[in-house]
């Protein structure tokens, strides 16, 4: 990706640049053969604006960016057609996707493996996960402290075969023929690791229930 041509619009710092154009040259390489450079670099910067936005640490946006963008050009080729290998994914919605659907993911992941992949996103995305959460998933052996909070997008939520709304109402998007289950939770905001545990244990139950509907075995 020529310098002169990367994110020409963008008041940005030579190292955002730099941060930037390391990306696009990292997701050319894993999308090669599936996306062009013009679609990477689009999907790239799309993605920085989600996080820039709303971000107050700007040096951390051109990591965000790059954790984003292979996961919705994953959704993209799936959608489009271009890639497939025949594992059911699930997005987990929430409001802030700082609690309830990363911890749904946490223990989608943990489950099931290699069977199926795990999406999560908010309407409202927060700034950091919630300690009470972490530390609750901790304790079941499950690290969900390297997560971060997104947005969803068009992209992921029509490549999802099931999507889990939990609190998010009509801000949560809503596309004919997808398959939606909306879960009751209660939100960990503001709570204690004792009051997010029975959270966390309905959230499990829950998540070994939809992996058996899926058929897709618990891995522990």
């Amino acid at each position: 990706m020529a310098e002169t041509a990367s994110f020409p619009h963008r008041n940005l710092s030579i190292d955002q640049q730099v941060a930037l154009r390391t990306a696009a040259t990292h997701l050319q390489r894993q999308f090669d053969g599936t996306f062009g450079e013009e679609t990477i670099e689009r999907f790239l910067t799309s993605s920085y604006d989600q996080f820039a936005s709303r971000s107050t640490i700007p040096n951390f946006l051109p990591l965000l960016a790059e954790r984003f963008a292979p996961q919705r050009l994953h959704a993209l080729a799936k959608v489009e057609g271009l890639a497939t290998d025949g594992k059911p994914v699930v997005l987990f919605l929430c409001v802030h996707n700082a609690g309830r659907s990363q911890m749904a993911m946490g223990f989608f992941q943990h489950l099931a493996g290699d069977g199926a992949v795990a999406w999560s996103g908010g309407s409202e995305p927060g700034n950091e996960i919630n300690p009470a959460a972490i530390a609750s998933m901790r304790e079941r052996g499950i690290d969900i402290s390297r997560e971060f909070a997104k947005p969803w997008t068009d992209e992921i939520v029509r490549a999802a075969d099931v999507v889990v709304t939990m609190g998010c109402g009509d801000a949560c998007p809503v596309f004919p023929g997808k398959r939606y289950l909306d879960w009751t939770l209660d939100d960990p905001a503001g709570k204690t690791v004792n009051d997010v545990r029975p959270i966390r244990d309905e959230i499990e139950r829950r998540i070994r229930g939809l992996l058996d509907e899926l058929g897709v075995p618990a891995q522990h």
